[in-house]
């Protein structure tokens, strides 16, 4: 095991080189051997080697969802964090007592919650649209109580609870009619159908990594420019800083204002890694093929004796995405997941309710 002289800002150490494990995704052991391989003659060169690795990953997301330009996709290390991001960063800035935020009671907790404690600080008001009796979120009823004391709605694009697919198009259409901006929580869309936050026209959209055959631990935010540009930062310190003084610093141009710290260059590589493989696929093949997945999955699952499926039922005028949140009388739901695992080695997550009422 050969030791590695490092300078950091004229301070040097000695560390020992130890051997990086990295899951086996796809490429993604070849990507990162090649990013972080040491060579002999120049460790700056593998620096810049695993440095161009990363900005590729975030060109590869930028051309996955067709964002205008690179610099628009911030890396976080989930969406729970670029949800939490938008709401301090652009929530604490822009929004004043009586103002509203608009969400459905079908959104996560995670979209939920960073929008409480701004709400608290702000003196901003929490508007709820409720679902209909297709158990779907009331889009008729959201565009009735936007106003103009709307300043941002917050909405999924696939409920993971209802599997109801919402079109956000025309809410971002509705909602820019009143002057507020939109945040779409795209986890369950951007790994599942074509994305595009140009055709959308979303002013912010966040993703998860893990949910796109990709490494844990990292997730991004996408923002239009002029929006990032006016946002100050989330967090402070490295590589988010222009110039710092005794008693003041200057910021970075995003993305980097809004990537304090250490990069996780590892994972941003894998998640660039996972797309490549979407990509050749194909995701218009992958959401046809879901579908018929999905169609085949609700029709079979009607045949079991007792089951309550929950959200709108699949129609020529319906979307549902391709899962099926259920529950059968008089049996709890850990022992059907357990009876399913032992059977077909089938994954199970316990789900929270996404808000209580």
């Amino acid at each position: 095991m050969r030791r590695l002289t490092f300078e950091d800002r004229g301070e040097e150490f000695d560390e020992e080189e130890d051997e990086v494990s990295v899951e086996e995704t796809f490429t993604i052991d070849c990507r990162l051997e090649e990013a972080f391989a040491i060579d002999e003659c120049s460790l700056e060169l593998s620096i810049a080697k695993a440095t161009n690795e990363y900005e590729l990953a975030r060109k590869k997301i930028a051309t996955f969802i067709n964002a205008s330009e690179s610099s628009e996709i911030v890396f976080t290390r989930n969406a729970t964090e670029a949800i939490n991001l938008v709401a301090y960063s652009w929530g604490l800035s822009n929004l004043n007592p009586e103002d509203e935020v608009m969400l459905t009671i079908a959104e996560h907790h995670s979209a939920i919650v960073p929008w409480q404690v701004v709400a608290q600080k702000t003196g901003a008001i929490l508007k709820y649209v409720s679902l209909t009796g297709d158990e779907a979120p009331d889009t008729a009823k959201l565009r009735e109580m936007l106003s103009r004391k709307t300043k941002i709605v917050v909405i999924h694009h696939v409920s993971n609870m209802l599997a109801s697919v919402l079109p956000i198009r025309e809410i971002v259409g509705w909602a820019h009619d009143v002057g507020a901006k939109v945040l779409v929580d795209a986890c369950q869309s951007v790994p599942h159908m074509v994305v595009d936050v140009q055709s959308l026209n979303a002013d912010f959209l966040v993703a998860s990594s893990h949910k796109m055959c990709g490494p844990t631990g990292i997730g991004f935010l996408y923002g239009k420019s002029e929006l990032l540009f006016a946002m100050p930062p989330f967090l402070g310190g490295g590589e988010m800083i222009s110039d710092v003084y005794l008693d003041h610093s200057t910021y970075a141009e995003p993305p980097s204002r809004f990537e304090a710290g250490t990069p996780a260059i590892g994972e941003a590589i894998g998640l660039g890694a996972a797309i490549d493989y979407l990509s050749e696929i194909g995701m218009q093949k992958i959401h046809d093929y879901e579908v018929e997945l999905s169609n085949y999955l609700y029709e079979s699952l009607l045949s079991v004796p007792n089951i309550r499926i929950y959200g709108p039922k699949p129609s020529q005028t319906v979307s549902r995405a391709a899962l099926c949140s259920f529950n059968i009388e008089d049996i709890h739901p850990t022992d059907i997941a357990t009876f399913l695992d032992q059977q077909v080695c089938l994954s199970k997550r316990k789900w929270s309710p996404a808000v209580v009422v």
